[in-house]
Order: structure tokens, then sequence, then C-alpha cells
């Protein structure tokens, strides 16, 4: 069966706090977040830039989260008044994964790596793996 797998990183600078949490993460601080987004379908798609089937997903489409806030993305932002759930790396990852998937085909197989830190990160998918 034929498979195509894209791979695409992008950066985005936001600050946050972790509400209720005991230590110094409860308070306002900022990172940047580096965002690994792999997309695998069996099949190639159209896409909101492209009406034929020549391509997996757009590359646009999986880096909303980089543009500015105020264009839709993540980038510049308060997370806490960005996302609806804690802003936890975990919880980041799962918000961009289920806002990805509702710009993209439905039949793509969507993991969504976020580093906080350059030695910690979280990997999302909602797949076995």
């Amino acid at each position: 069966m034929p498979t195509w797998v894209l791979h695409t990183e992008f950066k985005f600078d936001a600050a946050h706090f972790i509400d209720g949490y005991d230590g110094k993460c409860g308070r306002m601080h900022g990172h940047t977040y580096k965002v690994h987004i792999k997309a695998k379908s069996h099949k190639l798609n159209p896409s909101k830039y492209l009406k034929t089937p020549d391509m997996v997903c757009d590359f646009k489409e999986l880096k909303w989260a980089a543009s500015d806030s105020k264009k839709g993305g993540l980038d510049h932002s308060v997370l806490n008044e960005e996302i609806p759930v804690a802003t936890t790396a975990e919880r980041i990852a799962e918000y961009i994964h289920k806002e990805t998937k509702n710009r993209i085909p439905a039949d793509i197989d969507l993991h969504v790596t976020v580093w906080e830190t350059e030695t910690s990160w979280v990997e999302y998918t909602d797949q076995d793996v």
C-alpha cells in the first residue's frame, strides 16, 4: 500500500502559567516551543490551496500554530488566554493535534511532538502507538 509521511517543524514563542501548580511553573513565564508534526496518509488529497489530489495535506495547514496569535496561531500569545485546557506541555500537544486535525483530511494519521525546553518534550497522537 502506498504511504506518504510528511514531517514539518516550527517554533513559536508564548507565555503561560500552570494554574494550581505548586512551584515556579505556577507563575507566568515563557518558552520558545518547538513543534514537530508528522502526517501519514495512504492517499493523496486536494487542499484549500491545490484543488488536485497531489498532496497528503498542505504544510501551511500543519504550521498554523506558528502564526501570530492575532492571526489565529499561538505565537507571541499568553497560552492561558488562547487555549481552553491547562497549559501543560501534554495539553498543548493535544490541543495542537486537535486543531490541526480540524484543518486536514480526516484519514490522516497525525503525531504532534512539542518541546517545552531542549531536553523536555511530549508526543501526542490519537492512535495506538
